[in-house]
């Protein structure tokens, strides 16, 4: 159905290819993933089949790409549109109308279907992801993850043959995570879709896969292979992977029920010790059951250090939606929170309100001994800092260096602080590449970067691990926990249970606006089967969170 036949990209300006020698097909109704590090062209192979790259991209594409026997170097996007669904990393940029229903039936309106089967089809999408609570929302007042399924439902509508997918799960919660790669299963057993999808999240993903493409980065060539067989060798694998080649398993487990098959004598090995943090801090005792102090509000501590923020009795309203009410949180120095819950459970306004992007309608809300949505910009800058899940946001000029020196400028730090950061977490940037020509993860990073600068007290980050790979990851928790370490309080949104598991020492869940647990992480984490990470699954009764836990145990 896609055939790759030794394509290389090389864009304007670039000195070397952005992707080299890909050259392997993915069978008609098959699911392969494609995985490999940040920045090693995962993107451009993906815009490649819909021929968004060269067409729209620009650039040079050597070789061939066909796509039902369409090559796409003659068929520009809008002639494989009959035949290609993509959606990529930002669903913002895909929507053309206000609604959710409009933007279902856009695509379908575009190709000249009949109402009746554009109807019946907007009617099995919304049930298919879950969003016909959303039929007649606008766009805007959605959450990140819920533009998401939008997103994925408006190339579902017009019933592709192949599907190209660019990270679909980086915003959502486990469960609508799981929803959807269901329904991804479900197209390519019974529909024969055939779909091609890169991931980062490979814990979520690594089951539902038919075959896996690995592009190894520069030097190496690509190659296409079983699951197991890839794993084995990727520089990428998720937490189930990890802990097979630690316990030396053969063939390697891809799911955690393959894996708590192989366990029972790797926890016998490690009952005699305790669960430790990555950062060398015990794993608290093991979790309470519902109705005892874990769900219910945690008091303050009296002995505790005064809080960089806290939150009183919040209330935020936006939009006729009740998005935050009766929160209640104090964030001490030195502390790493994780904010988690369903997509819309108001865990991106609670970030808004703490940087003064969202004013309460009732309650207050207080970083050190002042309003954010009362301060000036120039003044909260040096109090708190928010990476938002839109990089772009924060980034505006032509340049890396630009960006970095702007940054600079801002915070009153010396000249070459802002760079400094970004090597640590993403050394291959250049100085003179622009922000628009990074991918996802990358932009993210420099976000990240652009915002440390300021070494705020209190640092604010919204889905900080969407389009990192695992080796960016690392680098990114071993960063946060320096930060952490120097006294910087950390609060951070996501669905990443594997993050919250290495970085956080606190997880407030919240539901409907309302903060349902508050607690030390293992507890939250552990107690909740939605967003316990691989590590906890696979060993439990006993409380390992992360691979790097089990290796220090085991030496």
């Amino acid at each position: 159905m896609i055939r790759f036949e030794n394509m290389s990209v090389t864009y304007d300006g670039m000195a070397e290819p952005a992707v080299r020698d890909v050259d392997f097909e993915v069978p008609e109704g098959e699911l392969v993933l494609l995985v490999g590090p940040s920045g090693v062209g995962k993107s451009t192979v993906l815009g490649a089949v819909s021929g968004l790259v060269p067409h729209f991209t620009g650039g040079t594409l050597h070789g061939r790409v066909t796509v039902a026997g369409r090559d796409t170097r003659t068929h520009k996007p809008r002639e494989l549109a009959d035949v290609v669904g993509t959606v990529g990393q930002d669903p913002l940029s895909h929507f053309v109308t206000d609604t959710v229903e409009d933007e279902l039936a856009y695509g379908m309106e575009s190709l000249g279907l009949a109402p009746d089967v554009m109807r019946r089809r907007v009617e099995e999408t919304l049930d298919l992801l879950g969003l016909a609570g959303l039929r007649g929302r606008p766009l805007a007042t959605l959450s990140g993850g819920q533009q998401q399924r939008v997103a994925i439902g408006s190339v579902l509508t017009p019933h592709p043959r192949v599907l190209v997918l660019d990270e679909p799960t980086s915003a959502l919660d486990p469960a609508a995570a799981e929803e959807v790669l269901a329904v991804l299963q479900r197209l390519v057993h019974d529909l024969g879709t055939t779909v091609l999808m890169a991931e980062h999240r490979l814990e979520r993903v690594i089951q539902y896969a038919d075959q896996v493409a690995l592009l190894p980065g520069p030097g190496e060539r690509p190659r296409l292979g079983a699951p197991s067989e890839v794993m084995a060798v990727s520089p990428v694998h998720p937490p189930v992977v990890g802990l097979g080649r630690l316990a030396g398993w053969s063939p390697l487990p891809l799911t955690v029920r393959d894996a708590r098959r192989r366990a029972a004598p790797l926890r016998d090995r490690l009952a005699a010790s305790q669960p430790r943090r990555d950062d060398g801090a015990p794993t608290p005792p093991a979790p309470r059951a519902p109705g005892s102090r874990l769900f219910r509000r945690a008091k303050p501590d009296s002995s505790a250090p005064a809080p960089v923020a806290e939150v009183r009795s919040l209330a935020v309203r936006r939009d006729r939606v009740q998005a935050l009410r009766h929160v209640d949180l104090t964030v001490t120095p030195g502390e790493t929170i994780a904010l988690m819950g369903r997509n819309g459970a108001g865990k991106s306004t609670l970030l808004g309100a703490l940087v003064g992007l969202v004013a309460p309608s009732s309650g207050a809300v207080r970083t050190g001994d002042a309003a954010p949505h009362r301060t000036r910009p120039r003044d909260l800058v040096r109090r708190v800092g928010l990476v938002p899940q839109e990089p772009r946001d924060l980034l505006y000029a032509d340049t890396v260096a630009a960006e970095c020196a702007a940054a600079d400028e801002d915070a009153g730090a010396e000249p070459g602080t802002c760079r400094a950061l970004l090597s640590e977490l993403l050394p291959a940037v250049a100085d003179d590449t622009h922000p628009r020509d990074l991918s996802e993860g990358q932009r993210l990073t420099l976000a990240l970067a652009v915002v440390l600068t300021a070494r705020p007290p209190l640092l604010l980050l919204d889905e900080p691990t969407r389009g990192l790979d695992y080796a960016a990851k690392s680098r990114l928790v071993a960063i946060l926990r320096g930060l952490a370490a120097e006294g910087h309080a950390i609060v951070l949104a996501t669905h990443d249970v594997e993050l919250a598991a290495e970085l956080a020492h606190r997880v407030v869940l919240l539901a409907e606006g309302e903060v349902i647990a508050d607690g030390p992480a293992a507890e939250v984490v552990v107690a909740s089967p939605s967003f316990a990470p691989q590590v906890a699954k696979i060993l439990a009764p006993q409380h390992w969170l992360t691979v790097s836990q089990v290796r220090e145990a085991l030496r």
